[in-house]
């Protein structure tokens, strides 16, 4: 599975409409609004690159609303819990 995570900028009146179109779109788990350089984040998971360079261009992108769009794929995820159990190997909680 490719997770990627886009940053949008969006007209600020579009931003509550526009994160709810994203996050309808097939592929998009979730969208956050926030404060900053960007005005959404939205996370999406898809099988295959092919996939990926349909979504953001061909979708995301095509949201009215949607100024601009970058896009990070992410190599590998880490979590509390991943550190935690990583640490852990090889101990009994006795």
């Amino acid at each position: 599975m490719i997770t990627a995570i886009v940053l949008i900028q969006a007209a600020a009146e579009t931003i509550p409409d526009a994160a709810q179109a994203i996050a309808d779109i097939e592929g998009v788990t979730e969208v956050y609004s926030c404060a900053g350089d960007v005005d959404l984040i939205a996370l999406v998971k898809v099988a295959r690159h092919e996939e990926l360079a349909e979504l953001v261009p061909g979708h995301i992108s095509k949201v009215p609303g949607v100024l601009n769009t970058d896009t990070h794929i992410s190599f590998r995820s880490y979590s509390k819990r991943d550190t935690e159990a990583a640490f852990s190997v090889g101990l009994d909680d006795n």
